[in-house]
């Protein structure tokens, strides 16, 4: 018997949703808040939870990835009575089982669980994997952990991957990883960086040549393909890769067998792919700038990188493991920091991610060098200017767009009771807001809001609003 949790706000449904959960056998508890399903989900232990995205108290794909690093790890199934494309895609990326609208039958929302249930089912009754080697892999965010355990997937098998990620995420580190605690670690891992493939020489680099088959061979060499035989090959920024070239590739993946340039008999490689980018590869295929077939080839699984920015969280513990590294390498002792050096890295964006921040410490502390302290002065001046013109930026806005916070005295109340109240307050203000914004047309504040008729009733009454 499984245990499910629907989280969502519209009783009725919810209720059909639990009554069906029953008549398959089940067990089903319901939360109409997100507050209310996070402490269920950390407190209890639930197989598969349905979530509902817009909720009285924020949006349900906020807490998907706390849902899942919950003790039990629940498959999560969306359902949300707004279907949007980008939502579906956003759902997926994060994790979840299914993506399902509220006007699908109650048979259509069925199988998904079904099928969540199977799979949960084959998933717990496999042995524990080993620890992973993840060397210069830092951060526990929930998507840190959901990405480390695709590293586990894809060390399991021999299924060419593509890792995708904005500049400075760790695409090469984490190919690294899948290579390290893959059967093939013992071999060569091989990196070509196709952005810097020469064009007159990419396939003498690549295939290798034979001696005399242009001028300057002089000797024969083995490419870099060959090179990979055994273990793994990495295409970093696979999306520069020639054209002209790719067509040869695909060959190259399929037989894992080429010809060097001037070589009149093949030879074998039994290399493992593993790619990475960050180009929109399917935009690529579009504009013709990427063969489709060979783009089929390389992504038999993928893993997206989060930036930096997604994982604030992890930036204290990079901070620490680098600022331990670099003082070493340095010669120096580990320095400490400010509290506003802190609040520093934790504001600014990071467009250049975790290469970026790496940089930022190494400057920090050769700027600061005898000093014990790293304060703000000593990041680099583009990162404090940019800070400076954010900070200037905000508080120069116009008073009328500013939100307006009540101020209260301070009250000895618990942080749980003084969260309430804020919630409260700011639930009484939304509903005044919309029943003015509607002119009382309960309709069309039901489709603003995405409340059920009787929830929304429920709240009026609780607020008492006519």
């Amino acid at each position: 018997m499984a245990q499910v949790l629907i989280i969502d706000d519209d009783e009725i449904f919810s209720e059909m949703l639990s009554n069906m959960v029953e008549r398959l056998g089940h067990k089903a508890a319901r939360a109409f808040n997100l507050k209310d399903g996070l402490e269920m989900t950390s407190s209890g232990s639930f197989d598969v939870v349905f979530l509902d995205i817009k909720l009285p108290d924020g949006n349900g794909m906020d807490i998907l990835p706390k849902i899942r690093e919950s003790a039990s790890s629940p498959e999560i199934i969306i359902i949300t009575g707004f279907g949007d494309l980008n939502g579906a895609e956003l759902a997926i990326k994060n994790g979840a089982w299914d993506y399902i609208q509220k006007a699908s039958s109650l048979r259509e929302m069925q199988l998904p669980l079904l099928r969540a249930l199977e799979y949960r089912a084959e998933k717990t009754s496999k042995q524990p994997l080993v620890n992973l080697k993840l060397e210069g892999i830092i951060g526990n965010s929930p998507q840190m952990r959901a990405s480390q355990n695709l590293i586990a997937q894809a060390a399991q098998n021999e299924a060419n991957v593509l890792i995708s990620g904005e500049t400075g995420t760790g695409k090469e580190l984490f190919a690294l990883a899948i290579h390290n605690n893959s059967r093939r670690s013992d071999k060569s891992f091989v990196v070509v960086d196709c952005a810097s493939l020469p064009q007159t020489l990419v396939e003498s680099i690549l295939f290798g040549h034979e001696k005399g088959a242009f001028t300057g061979a002089d000797k024969p060499r083995e490419g870099l393909i060959k090179q990979a035989n055994g273990g793994t090959l990495f295409l970093d920024e696979v999306g520069e890769l020639p054209v002209a070239l790719q067509k040869n590739f695909l060959r190259v993946l399929q037989e894992h067998r080429f010809r060097p340039v001037g070589g009149e008999r093949e030879i074998e490689s039994d290399f493992r792919l593993i790619s990475a980018t960050n180009k929109d590869l399917n935009r690529m295929v579009e504009n013709g700038q990427f063969r489709e077939d060979l783009l089929f080839r390389i992504r038999t699984l993928t893993i997206d990188l989060p930036t930096l920015r997604e994982r604030t969280e992890d930036i204290m513990e990079l901070l620490s493991y680098y600022m331990t590294q670099l003082c070493e390498r340095y010669g120096i002792g580990i320095k400490g920091y400010s509290k506003e050096y802190q609040e520093a890295l934790m504001t600014y964006p990071w467009p250049g991610n975790v290469r970026e921040l790496i940089n930022a410490i190494e400057r920090s502390i050769s700027a600061a060098f005898d000093e014990p302290t790293l304060f703000p002065k000593h990041l680099p001046a583009e990162i404090r200017i940019r800070l400076k013109k954010s900070e200037m930026s905000q508080s120069s806005e116009p008073q009328s767009i500013k939100k307006e916070i009540p101020s209260k005295p301070l009250s000895p109340e618990t942080l749980k009771d003084f969260r309430e109240t804020a919630v409260a307050e700011a639930e009484k203000q939304y509903l005044k807001n919309l029943i003015d914004m509607t002119d009382h047309n309960i309709k069309e504040a039901c489709r603003i809001s995405g409340l059920s008729r009787p929830r929304l009733y429920a709240l009026l009454k609780k607020f008492s609003l006519t």
